[in-house]
């Protein structure tokens, strides 16, 4: 599609988190819109995982939600009115964890059910954290643990321990607002979060609309319990190696970083977000993470360099 030309909007070009339309000098409107289908049993969880993952794009941005629409599909011929209500109470829940109403929506008929949230925020113009702002030497920092789409996949066949599906949801129940209003205090230079393409090709993004090249740390990537033992059983999505084979196009890593290629290629379902800031600032900023975000979830991954813009290294 061709980009999208307006003299209000704030990177059309690009491939930012969610739209940025200036109203006046000192108000921009943000907004975004995501769902899914399932990936848990439970509808109320569901819901609210939903709504967290759709509401991440606002963080991302630095802005601030203001109110939600939800959007639903369900086939009516399979799923109970309760349950479709319970769905959509998850949802409504978890806005309101956020400070903000589930202000309307829609809902159609659907062979299967697809339930998410559009949200709109609000920011300061000249205060919008686009993922091309990062600069050579930026530090990269992840604010969530990765392995989600694994341990789902390991779900459906009743092949994940119940402490993997714990961790897992927990990571995904998480809102980023914590993350997001860090990295403001701290002067964050780009961001995105970390979704359905997973860690490389979103390092990738950022990394190319900032034109620079970036380098992950291994060791340094915080995983969820059971994401490794997943792995190693097979309990892979097609979605991840969709995302390894493109990675493959930018990315480069060694023969003893093939797993954990394939870890960063997995898919994510409200991950966290992946934070470039300046060296001088990225240990205040870690500091003050460690005050809101659970020990072990969030780490120092790599950093941006100087080279082909989008190029990644896993070292």
């Amino acid at each position: 599609m061709p980009a999208p030309q307006h003299p209000n909007l704030i990177g059309g070009e690009g491939l930012d988190d969610a739209a940025v339309y200036r109203i006046r000098e000192d108000l921009a409107v943000v907004a975004t819109v995501d769902v899914f289908t399932p990936i848990v049993d439970d509808p109320h969880t569901y819901g609210a995982i939903a709504a967290a993952n759709s509401l991440s794009d606002i963080y991302a941005m630095g802005a601030t939600p203001r109110f939600a629409l939800a959007i639903g599909a369900f086939p009516r011929d399979k799923l109970s009115l309760e349950t479709m209500a319970e769905i959509m109470l998850g949802g409504a829940e978890k806005a309101a964890e956020a400070g903000i109403p589930v202000a309307g929506g829609h809902t159609i008929e659907n062979p299967e059910p697809v339930y998410g949230l559009a949200v709109i925020g609000e920011a300061y113009p000249d205060r919008i954290v686009r993922n091309s702002g990062g600069r050579p030497g930026d530090v990269l920092i992840l604010t969530k643990p990765l392995g989600t789409g694994l341990v789902c996949t390991a779900l459906r066949v009743d092949e994940a321990k119940e402490e993997w599906i714990e961790a897992a949801v927990a990571s995904m129940l998480r809102l980023n607002r914590e993350a997001c209003e860090a990295m403001l205090r701290h002067g964050a230079s780009a961001c995105t979060d970390i979704t359905g393409f997973g860690l490389l090709v979103h390092t990738h993004e950022l990394a190319q609309a900032s034109a620079c090249a970036a380098e992950i740390a291994a060791d340094a990537v915080p995983l969820l319990p059971g994401a490794r033992e997943c792995l190693e059983m097979g309990m892979t999505a097609g979605g991840l190696f969709r995302n390894l084979d493109h990675a493959k196009t930018f990315a480069k890593w060694s023969a003893p970083h093939d797993a954990p290629a394939k870890v960063f290629a997995d898919p994510q379902t409200s991950g966290g977000l992946l934070i470039a800031v300046s060296e001088a600032n990225a240990i205040a900023l870690l500091a003050d993470l460690a005050e809101g975000l659970p020990a072990g979830s969030f780490a120092s991954i790599g950093q941006l360099t100087e080279g082909d813009a989008g190029l990644v290294r896993v070292v």
